[in-house]
């Protein structure tokens, strides 16, 4: 069996490699495809191909893709979550650096020295002083969400000398075990904020997020403190955040989402959505995407979607139906029901759910034929069904 791929953007070579080449077919103009990767463009409008059963983002955010609406075909949309956390880690470390130092006004200082090298040296010696800044080690940094880049931001701060608190309430048990020690855990984003020096968010956009960081949770802030954000821009509100500025209650905002109301305005440091723009990020985001929609396709298993659970159950037969459906009742029932009266015998069956979403994964002792596929495809809250092409 083959497969068909589109590409949206351009992907990491690393990662399209991994694609068998007898197998997949890939390319920007493929016709019906079976899966679509993305990166940064927008595919709201995009009229989607009813062939696609699977869409990956070779990123973290889902925002440009619109994962109701393949949620209600049955589509399970992946994501890269954690690949590029390395590269947000150290553009924050950057960003803490360039806040606490004054490093951009003092750059834009020295390239407009004029004179030879006697001229330059006095005019270093007479405006240097107004460039001093404070260091890290002993400070505090405040985390907002503690997932892959919240955790290695506390690890570097740590080694840094840095005190850390931590919050997030939607911290797994997972992330708990793998989080230092020395990390204090702190019970609201407030009080959080009244003990950081410097504050970083790492958490989703959803409604719950946006405007996370707004006018009342900076008067919480300890005077100087800096701001960064590098998660998505509406999660701190701007007006609020120039208001503290404009009163010296904030040292920095330092983000990476320009705006027009944030352009020249003294301490905002704005870079240009650099989070995860590093070639490793890059090669890592494609690698996991594509080994993720190659298990998916050929197995059916699902890992890192942000749509459907988490399911990956080891093959017991050469037969394997992937059903996606609507988390009601009595669907296992109703599925098993329909197999036993074609006369099939089912081997092995996984089940998981997620909010609305629910996904089965059945291994079978022979062939499902199409008019079995049709009548599981028939049953209420049942959105997609597919067989597997055949393992030896």
């Amino acid at each position: 069996m083959s497969y068909r791929i589109l590409t949206l953007n351009k992907i990491s070579h690393q990662g399209l490699k991994r694609f068998p080449s007898d197998e997949y077919e890939i390319g920007n103009a493929v016709s019906t495809p079976d899966a679509i990767l993305v990166r940064s463009q927008d595919m709201h409008d995009m009229d989607i191909p009813t062939s696609v059963k699977a869409i990956a983002r070779a990123g973290t955010g889902t925002n440009n893709v619109p994962v109701a609406q393949m949620s209600a075909r049955g589509v399970p949309v992946f994501n890269a979550a954690g690949a590029n956390a390395n590269a947000v880690k150290e553009l924050v470390l950057a960003g803490m650096l360039l806040a606490a130092r004054n490093i951009v006004p003092a750059l834009q200082f020295t390239a407009g020295l004029q004179g030879d090298d006697q001229a330059l040296h006095a005019q270093v010696e007479a405006g240097k002083k107004q460039y001093a800044g404070i260091e890290l080690h002993g400070r505090t940094l405040g985390i907002i969400g503690l997932g892959a880049i919240g955790r290695l931001v506390a690890d570097t701060a740590l080694a840094l000398g840095m005190r850390v608190y931590g919050f997030d309430p939607a911290l797994t048990v997972d992330a708990a075990w793998s989080l230092p020690s020395q990390v204090k855990k702190a019970h609201s984003v407030e009080e959080l904020l009244k003990h950081s020096d410097f504050v970083t968010v790492h958490v989703p956009l959803l409604d719950s997020t946006r405007k996370l960081i707004n006018a009342e949770r900076l008067q919480v802030m300890k005077a100087g403190a800096v701001l960064l954000n590098f998660s998505r821009d509406a999660i701190v509100d701007s007006e609020a955040v120039l208001a503290r500025l404009s009163g010296k209650h904030l040292r920095a905002y330092v983000c990476d989402f320009p705006a027009e109301r944030l352009q020249g305005v003294p301490n905002v440091i704005t870079l240009p959505h650099l989070g995860a723009s590093t070639e490793e990020a890059e090669e890592y985001c494609a690698v996991m995407v594509v080994d993720q929609v190659r298990e998916f396709l050929e197995n059916g298993n699902l890992t890192n979607t942000v749509n459907f659970p988490t399911l990956v159950m080891p093959r017991e037969s050469a037969h394997r139906l992937a059903i996606a459906n609507a988390n009601v009742p009595n669907m296992l029932g109703q599925i098993s029901t329909v197999l036993a009266q074609a006369g099939i015998n089912i081997r092995n069956m996984m089940n998981k759910s997620r909010g609305d979403m629910a996904y089965t994964l059945v291994d079978t002792d022979s062939v499902i034929p199409a008019a079995v596929l049709a009548q599981l495809g028939a049953i209420s809250g049942v959105l997609s069904v597919r067989a597997l092409a055949e393992v030896a």
